[in-house]
């Protein structure tokens, strides 16, 4: 009996065998190493190769536009304003009559010195006749001579301000703004016509001190009219002060355009490059390549499929490149799309 008990285990037993080794394979597949991991992450970024290129160092200051020449015309004499030549908007050429006012009563002056000169001249000719033929003594020819040169000086005085009622243009230019009208009384330093020449614009920049020295008279640069977003204009400094604000602590520098067509009008901002220096070989990146982690500022070049940081220094930023002193050399490759997405070490696909 416990013979046939034996028989009937060990029968059992041979039975689920390959049950039981096939549960155990299954255990052993399911353990093998790496089945259940995720793949090494790998990130696609886009690479330049870095090479030495020359860089403008290019200072931008804005400042507003001025006329070349800008004068208030006043009036130099009491007196009703009889006519007006020039209207606003019409050029005047420098000489040009530009009003008139009422000076009648000075006419009577001067004829009253007209007269009074020449009656002094002719009665100095007679006593210098006279003192010649030794019949009158040199007190009375100086005093005849005094007489002259008084009616004389009489009447340059009186025809002086005659003519003080009849303003001219003092430059070549456009009537701006008319101050008065015709008909209407004037005060001697009343103004009457503001006049412009815009054939040349100023421009005046405040230059911080560290700049300054970059800046000499002749120096050509580049200007930009906001009104005219398209426009490139060649300018000329004309002056750089010598003397600092003691306010602002910057210099006060004029640069000089042409404006033949009159386009560009006084009061218009403006925006001047000086070029302070050319950096011929240096190394550059685009601003938007550069990250910023903890204060420092990084970089990442691609090696062999692996990015690696760099912490930079930078230097001169010109446009949307900037200048790097310190962190890359001539060859790396930059990354320059993909960077916010990789650490140190990871995996890249430059494509």
């Amino acid at each position: 009996m416990k013979c046939l008990l034996r028989w009937r285990v060990l029968g059992l037993l041979f039975f689920m065998l390959p049950f039981l080794l096939g549960g155990c394979r299954d255990s052993e597949s399911q353990a093998e190493p790496g089945k259940d991991r995720d793949p090494v992450k790998v990130v696609k970024v886009d690479v330049v190769e870095v090479k030495p290129a020359p860089l403008e160092d290019v200072l931008v200051l804005p400042g507003e536009t001025e006329a070349w020449q800008d004068v208030l015309v006043a009036a130099d004499k009491n007196g009703r304003v009889e006519w007006i030549g020039p209207r606003e908007g019409q050029e005047v050429k420098k000489g040009e009559l530009l009003a008139r006012i009422d000076v009648s009563a000075l006419k009577t002056i001067i004829s009253r010195a007209e007269a009074s000169a020449e009656l002094t001249k002719d009665l100095y000719d007679r006593r210098k006749t006279l003192f010649d033929r030794g019949i009158v003594h040199k007190e009375a020819l100086e005093r005849a001579r005094t007489d002259k040169a008084l009616a004389e000086s009489d009447l340059v005085k009186a025809k002086v301000e005659y003519d003080r009622g009849f303003p001219h243009s003092p430059i070549t230019g456009m009537v701006n703004y008319l101050h008065v009208d015709e008909g209407e009384f004037v005060n001697r330093g009343q103004p009457m016509v503001e006049l412009v020449n815009v054939d040349k614009i100023k421009i005046h920049v405040n230059v911080p001190e560290l700049d300054v020295r970059y800046l000499k008279k002749g120096q050509a640069v580049m200007v930009t009219i906001d009104a005219f977003p398209d426009l490139r204009l060649k300018g000329m400094v004309d002056f750089v002060s010598y003397k600092a604000d003691p306010a602002t602590k910057t210099f006060r520098v004029r640069v000089l355009i042409n404006n033949a067509s009159h386009e560009i009008r006084p009061g218009m901002i403006a925006r001047v490059f000086f070029l302070r220096r050319m950096i011929p070989d240096a190394l550059s990146a685009p601003l938007f390549a550069i990250m910023d982690k903890g204060g420092e500022r990084l970089l990442f070049v691609e090696k062999d499929g692996v990015a690696h940081a760099r912490t930079i220094t930078i230097g001169v930023i010109a446009g949307d490149r900037v200048q790097i002193t310190h962190g890359l050399k001539p060859g790396d490759r930059l990354i320059v799309t993909g960077q916010r997405d990789i650490e140190e070490g990871m995996k890249v696909q430059a494509q």
